[in-house]
């Protein structure tokens, strides 16, 4: 099985056939972001756009999370594409896409699914998405972000400051369809 595909940022082969044990949620305080200004510019410096999805991009976005992570993500792309403002951030380059990242989507409040294509890792995409989204979710009220069913842990603490919820695993996922 592969490790942070099921939920939270995708860094291995795309297997979702279950979930890794102890994938706990974490909390992460929206007041308290800091100024990406510096790693945006890092992105594009290397030609990437940063943006929203589009209402009518949803079946592209939809085929990348299909295609290099899960069916099931697939579906939070689709609501996140129907909401108004578009709940999903893509990185592009040369017209095709090399990361997603969703929010408000699994549940009101929550980042993820997320994702970036294997030969785009690396290039600071992930966590630009990251805050892209977080950013977003501080500026239509929320202080606080869920992100659920959390893999690559550290990633997330270094990251954004995210903290353990005690007792969180398997919170909303305990009762998952396949």
């Amino acid at each position: 099985m592969s490790m942070g595909n099921w939920r939270g940022i995708a860094f291995a082969d795309g297997d979702e056939s279950a979930r890794e044990s102890g994938m706990i949620d974490m909390l992460v305080r929206l007041y308290d972001l800091p100024d990406n200004a510096e790693l945006y510019a890092k992105v594009a410096s290397q030609g990437i756009t940063l943006r929203r999805a589009r209402a009518f991009e949803k079946h592209t976005v939809a085929e990348f999370a299909r295609t290099h992570f899960s069916a099931k993500w697939v579906s939070e792309v689709e609501v996140a594409a129907s909401r108004q403002p578009v709940s999903c951030f893509i990185a592009t380059k040369d017209k095709a896409i090399l990361g997603f990242a969703c929010f408000d989507t699994t549940m009101r409040g929550f980042f993820g699914p997320t994702g970036v294509s294997k030969d785009a890792r690396g290039t600071g995409i992930g966590k630009a998405l990251l805050f892209k989204s977080l950013e977003a979710l501080r500026d239509i009220g929320y202080a606080y972000a869920f992100i659920g069913g959390v893999g690559p842990r550290e990633f997330y603490e270094k990251a954004c400051g995210a903290i353990e919820i005690p007792g969180s695993d398997p919170g909303i996922y305990g009762d998952i369809l396949p």
